[in-house]
C-alpha cells in the first residue's frame, strides 16, 4: 500500500492534517490507480486533487491519497485504511470499475458517502452509500450504437477488457445494439497489462464485421486500435469513453485518425454552446488544470474528481446542519443531501442523484467525438 502524504505537483503540496483536526476538518480520502497499467487514469485524478480548493462550507478539507496500482485487493485495503484509520467522511475512487466496485462494498459496510470514479453496476445495497460519477455504459453506449446506425453497421465485432468493463460493454451491445438491428460477429478479450493482441485483432479482422467496439481505457485503448489498422482492418473502430484522452491519440498515433468515441463535453468544453450548463464549470476546470499543467492537458478523468468537488460543495451545507465533521450524523447527512440537492452542474454533466439512480445524469453528458488530423472534434 503506498499511501501519498506529500502531493508536490508544480510546487503545490497536499500534507495529511493531524488527527486533532478530525474534528473540524473534512476528510476526503482517495483510492486511485496512480502506477501501473490503469496509471493514465490515475494521475490526472491525482494531478486534479492538486487544484480543488481547501475549504468547503468554510470548512478546512484534508485530502487523503493512496496508490492502489488498479489492484481490487490494494483498493479494498487502501478503502479500510481510509475509514478505519483516517476515520474520513468520504471514499472516492478507484480509477478502474474492478477497484471502484472493491471500494464502494467498503463504504456500504462502513456507511461512509462514496463517489465512484469509474462506471460500475450498483447493487441494491451499495446504492444507498455509492453514487457514480462517469457516466453509465448505457448511456454511452446509446451513442455509440446510434451513430453505427447512422453509418448503416449491420454487424459488429467486439474487443474488450476480460473483466467488469469488458462484460459491461458485450451486454449493452446485446441489449442495445441489437435492438437497433446489429449483430454481434466475433468477441475477443484481452487483459489490461498485456503488450500484445495482434491474434484477437487478426480473428476480428478475419470476421470481417462492419464496425469494431474496443472496450479498454486509458492508453492501453491504443492496442486495438493500432493492431487492427496496422493488420489491414479498414472498417469503422470505435471507442468508450474509457479511451477519450490525447494520450490515446498520441500512443495511437496515425491509427487513431478516424476513431469515433462517446465523451463527457468537458473535452470540448470551448465548443459547447454558450446555453450548455456543462460549459462554465468546464470552462473553469480546464482554466485551473491547464493553466498549471500546460495545455491539451485535460482528462474526463480528473475533470470528474473536479465534479465531485462540485457536487460535494453543494450538499455539505446541509450535512453540516445534521452533524460535524467525523460524526455517523455528518456522513449520513451527506448521503440524505444527495437525494435532495438538484440539477448541479458540472464539467461532466448535470447531477441529479435519486435512491434508484445513482449516475444521476442524462443525455446532456455525452458527446460524440472523432479524432480528425490528431484532435478531437464533435461528431455533428
Amino acid at each position: 500500500m503506498r499511501k501519498i502524504n506529500v502531493l508536490l505537483l508544480g510546487g503545490v503540496a497536499l500534507v495529511a492534517m493531524s488527527l486533532s483536526a478530525a474534528a473540524r476538518d473534512i476528510k476526503i480520502g482517495f483510492s486511485l490507480s496512480t502506477t501501473g497499467p490503469a496509471a493514465a487514469l490515475g494521475l490526472p485524478e491525482l494531478k486534479s486533487i492538486a487544484i480543488l480548493p481547501k475549504t468547503i462550507a468554510g470548512q478546512k478539507v484534508d485530502y487523503i491519497v493512496l496508490d492502489d496500482g488498479g489492484d481490487p485487493a490494494k483498493a479494498t485495503a487502501n478503502a479500510r485504511k481510509l475509514v478505519t484509520e483516517d476515520k474520513v467522511d468520504v471514499l472516492v475512487g478507484s480509477s478502474i470499475t474492478p477497484g471502484a466496485i472493491a471500494v464502494s462494498n467498503v463504504a456500504t459496510e462502513a456507511g461512509v458517502p462514496d463517489f465512484s470514479q469509474a462506471p460500475m453496476p450498483i447493487t441494491p445495497a451499495q446504492a444507498k452509500w455509492t453514487v457514480v460519477l462517469p457516466q453509465p455504459v448505457s448511456l454511452m453506449g446509446k451513442g455509440v450504437f446510434e451513430n453505427m446506425k447512422q453509418h448503416h453497421v449491420k454487424t459488429v465485432g467486439i474487443i474488450g477488457y476480460n473483466d467488469v468493463w469488458g462484460d459491461l460493454w458485450l451486454n449493452d451491445f446485446n441489449h442495445d445494439g441489437v435492438a437497433m438491428g446489429m449483430k454481434l460477429d466475433g468477441n475477443e478479450r484481452f487483459a489490461r497489462a498485456d503488450t500484445s493482441v495482434t491474434g484477437q485483432a487478426l480473428r476480428l479482422i478475419a470476421a470481417k464485421p462492419d464496425a469494431v467496439l474496443v472496450a479498454a481505457s486509458g492508453t492501453a485503448a491504443a492496442l486495438p486500435q493500432t493492431a487492427l489498422r496496422d493488420h489491414g482492418y479498414k472498417g469503422l473502430i470505435y471507442q468508450t469513453h474509457g479511451a477519450v484522452s490525447n494520450d490515446f491519440i498520441r500512443v495511437a498515433g496515425k491509427d487513431a485518425e478516424g476513431a469515433i468515441l462517446p465523451s463527457g463535453p468537458v473535452m470540448v468544453a470551448e465548443l459547447q454552446d454558450d446555453s450548455s450548463p456543462t460549459k462554465a464549470p468546464g470552462l473553469a476546470y480546464l482554466k485551473a488544470y491547464e493553466g498549471k499543467y500546460g495545455a491539451n492537458t485535460r482528462t474526463q478523468f480528473g475533470a470528474q474528481i473536479w465534479d465531485t468537488y462540485l457536487i460535494l460543495e453543494r450538499v455539505i451545507p446541509d450535512a453540516l446542519k445534521a452533524g460535524k465533521p467525523g460524526t455517523a450524523a455528518f456522513r449520513n447527512g451527506i448521503r440524505k443531501a444527495l437525494l435532495t440537492e438538484h440539477n448541479i452542474a458540472g464539467s461532466q454533466g448535470v447531477y441529479n442523484y435519486t435512491a434508484t439512480d445513482r449516475n444521476g445524469v442524462d443525455d446532456r453528458a455525452r458527446v460524440m467525438l472523432q479524432v480528425k488530423d490528431g484532435k478531437f472534434a464533435i461528431v455533428k
